[in-house]
């Protein structure tokens, strides 16, 4: 028995009128070779900077003895980390651990090269202990127990940094005697560089880039070009109200954009996640980092197509309009990076949208601000300062990332920015659909 046809209503047929207009679009858009070029740009430029990455992760990073432990400092052939361990004077050519019996052979040098990395394990914010002693020298000498406790934390040979939370900063290590943290540099540097490519792709190359570059180009005639070719009337000729036909547009424009930037993060998320370094084959954590960014690159080309949309719609020239509005958000994103919490920064669609991949990357990388200041600090005791001896990476690292600037958990910023987003997606419909319907079509 045939069950009766489902009645007809008012949301049944908006959705028709949508589809039928965004299905025209689509197949719009399919059928221009401009769609296919600047869908080629932004591919090739993408792929210009993941070439440079893939680079930089095959490069090999020289070793720096950073505390010195693999220098003879007197001569007699034992480096000085071997003579730490085993009591002998460094400094007395006279003392080294060939002089006992049995004779103790001499180590090689780059033994004592990268041999106190930092403890990555520890860098929860909130665990203000960086490091223990890795090679022994502090844990095996004859130092007495309070300098073996310098920084008087109770732990014996560590290494502290304090988090100021007032001023959002890691104050300078406080080391116990003979920690000397000697970091591996090209695990250090990999790992920063990775971090800084996925935060500077997602923020420069997705969000900016893709995020105006495809409304720019492929949004702001949807409504002008049908109006200037005079198609539009084929259109106004249906029973679809304006708000409709604009609305109608940009899902056309959106089935076009949204796969393609889902199609390109899902590429250069499993080329980074093969290519970055780590002991699995896979760095399967940055997945969510790559969904944090694909999803604000969605909805920053959702809000940026409303409002060139609407600009082109006001204006033949509307790409004239559209242009001081991309040079805007090119500056709140530049000042996103040194000053998070501008209250600026809420008068913009990218300050937003940086949020949500400033948030995740506080989720996938909880380490962040402890990983940047290790690397910045570089684990060594140089005369110029703990801060003229950084590891490679961590000042790229460190221009990219940011803090949310809202004061509230990742999680919490990922949920507002998304509704704000959202909401200025929402008024700029209503303000495009009030352009096109206050618009005398000839």
């Amino acid at each position: 028995m045939m069950s009766p046809p489902k009645k007809d209503n008012v949301f049944r047929a908006l959705d028709r009128k949508l589809g039928a207009v965004a299905e025209f679009t689509m197949r719009q858009y399919r059928t221009k070779l401009s769609t296919w070029v600047i869908l080629g740009v932004g591919f090739i430029a993408i792929f210009i900077v993941v070439l440079f990455y893939v680079d930089s992760m095959q490069q090999e990073i020289e070793a720096i003895d950073n505390d010195g432990d693999s220098m003879d400092w007197d001569g007699d052939g034992y480096p000085t980390g071997q003579e730490r361990i085993y009591g002998t004077d460094p400094d007395n050519p006279d003392s080294h651990p060939g002089t006992f019996s049995p004779p103790i052979a001499p180590d090689p040098p780059e033994k004592w090269i990268n041999e106190d990395d930092f403890d990555w394990d520890l860098s929860a914010r909130g665990d203000t202990t960086v490091g223990y002693d890795d090679d022994g020298d502090c844990r095996l000498s004859d130092s007495t127990q309070s300098q073996k406790d310098n920084n008087r934390n109770n732990v014996e040979c560590d290494i502290i940094l304090d988090y100021n939370e007032m001023m959002g900063v890691w104050a300078e290590p406080d080391s116990d005697r003979l920690v000397d943290e000697d970091p591996d540099e090209e695990k250090y540097a990999k790992e920063a560089i990775h971090r800084a490519f996925l935060l500077a792709i997602g923020k420069m190359g997705f969000v900016f880039l893709l995020g105006i570059f495809l409304p720019l180009f492929l949004a702001t005639g949807l409504i002008r070009e049908e109006m200037d070719n005079s198609t539009m009337h084929f259109m106004l000729a249906k029973p679809i109200a304006r708000r409709d036909i604009f609305l109608g547009r940009i899902v056309g424009y959106l089935g076009i954009v949204w796969p393609y930037i889902i199609a390109m993060g899902l590429v250069v998320g499993i080329i980074s996640g093969f290519a970055g370094p780590g002991d699995s084959f896979f760095r399967f954590a940055d997945l969510g980092m790559w969904m944090a960014i694909i999803f604000a690159t969605m909805l920053a080309t959702l809000v940026y197509g409303m409002l060139f949309c609407a600009l082109g719609t006001l204006w033949k020239r509307g790409i004239v309009l559209a242009l001081p509005f991309a040079a805007w958000e090119l500056g709140m994103a530049i000042l996103s990076f040194g000053a998070p919490s501008a209250s600026i920064l809420r008068f913009s669609v990218i300050g937003w949208s940086l949020n949500i991949i400033d948030a995740a990357s506080l989720v996938v990388w909880p380490n962040m601000a402890l990983f940047i200041n290790m690397g910045m600090w570089g684990g060594g005791h140089g005369a110029g300062g703990y801060w003229d001896n950084s590891l490679e990476g961590a000042g790229a690292l460190s221009a990219f990332a940011s803090d949310t600037g809202l004061g509230i958990s990742p999680i919490a910023t990922i949920v507002v920015s998304t509704f704000v987003l959202l909401f200025q997606a929402a008024v700029l419909w209503l303000v495009g659909s009030a352009i096109f319907k206050g618009k005398e079509i000839e």
